[in-house]
């Protein structure tokens, strides 16, 4: 990293109103976080880092009480906020702050435009516009231990320090090619999908082959699932560290109603003990559910007539597009999102509130025709 490089560490509310304060004078700010997560439902934050261009903070949010500066700066509208591959970095800001960065931009997403494979990673970026090599050495670290070492801070610093000539080289790219007002609109579908709490109440259609059981065991599934989700905000724990998703989707589709069958079937020793009697009694709620409240039985797009050939034909027409606009094929069109413009045509009535990804935005003049006559085959 240059010798040149300085950075402040902000660990007291005055400096960080400061920070703020300055940095709402420049039209974007670089923006970056380092967390930790293993066991937790949600990420542990390690530090923050923000760059205005002059001055380059290093936000400790252990040692800050009070945040409330630095979340009101990202939800001004004056000021761009700029990352790279952001969608852990909004999860945190949603977690902690309840807010979202807008307007923000994704050098991630930026790259994409010009042609770059959508998981392309920061120091590949640097490497290729800044001729820049970035030591890496310092991406597994506990962000939430301290003291954080210098090479730490100096690795921390970095990413925000070549975010800013990034950013701008691809900006410029960016505008000659008229992608402007589509990065925009890309950037801010993502921040969209990432602003969403789980509703606990359909937990249970995440759960791997809930489609294989019946409306009266998916009555089970979805009260343990739910229950589980709940548990899991309530201690801030991976979901799988209350109760493994296996053994959820078991208790419904063999009718596990005792303890002992729960040892025979593989519960963990710490599950039985500190759930199990709990688990056994939901679901013997769960068994008095009135027929006509049963969850619907789950389509898989996977068994519709057709399934094969509709995905085959839409993904010619984003591989087309792609080609033609020198993009790769998964950023036209992922299988996700392929998969939506099916549950749109088939389950939801092709409703024009909730068009697909591929038929709005930036994507709609280069994709509706095209797809929807392969739908009205």
């Amino acid at each position: 990293m240059d010798d040149s490089v300085n950075f402040d560490i902000v660990t007291e509310l005055s400096q960080l109103e400061r920070v703020c304060e300055r940095a709402r004078q420049v039209p974007a700010v670089m923006l970056d976080t380092e967390f930790v997560r293993t066991r937790t439902l949600y990420p542990r934050l390690g530090l923050i880092q923000l760059y205005d261009g002059d001055t380059l903070s290093l936000i400790d949010p252990i040692e800050l009480e009070d945040m409330s500066p630095l979340w009101a700066l990202l939800t001004d509208e004056s000021v761009v906020k700029v990352l790279h591959a952001c969608s852990e970095d909004l999860e945190v800001f949603h977690h902690y702050a309840g807010v979202m960065p807008t307007p923000m931009v994704d050098t991630q997403i930026m790259a994409a435009f010009l042609g770059h494979g959508l998981s392309t990673g920061f120091a590949a970026l640097v490497e290729e516009y800044l001729e820049v090599t970035l030591d890496k050495g310092e991406a597994r670290t506990d962000w939430c231990a301290r003291p954080l070492s210098e090479k730490q801070l100096e690795y921390a610093a970095a990413d925000v320090y070549y975010l800013l000539p990034l950013y701008n080289l691809l900006a410029k790219r960016i505008t000659e090619e008229g992608w402007e007002e589509a990065v925009k609109q890309e950037c801010a579908l993502m921040v969209s999908k990432r602003g969403k709490t789980p509703d606990p109440e359909k937990a249970y259609l995440d759960i791997k082959n809930a489609w294989q059981l019946r409306p009266k065991q998916l009555a089970v599934l979805q009260k343990l699932a739910s229950w589980r989700l709940r548990e899991a905000q309530r201690r801030d724990l991976a979901l799988n560290f209350v109760v493994k998703e296996l053994h959820l989707w078991k208790m419904a589709r063999f009718n596990i109603r005792s303890l002992d069958k729960m040892a025979d079937e593989g519960f963990d020793r710490f599950e039985i003990e500190r759930h199990g009697s709990r688990l056994i009694r939901m679901a013997q709620e769960a068994d008095k559910t009135p027929v006509a409240h049963y969850p619907e039985e789950i389509q898989r797009l996977v068994d519709m007539p057709g399934y094969k050939q509709a995905v085959k034909n839409i993904k010619e027409q984003t591989n087309a597009v792609a080609e033609q606009l020198g993009m790769v094929p998964e950023f036209i069109g992922s299988k996700k999102q392929i998969h939506q413009v099916l549950k749109w045509a088939w389950m939801n009535d092709r409703n024009p509130e909730k068009a697909p990804d591929i038929l709005s935005g930036w994507r709609k003049p280069f994709l509706e025709e095209k797809v929807l006559a392969v739908l009205d085959k």
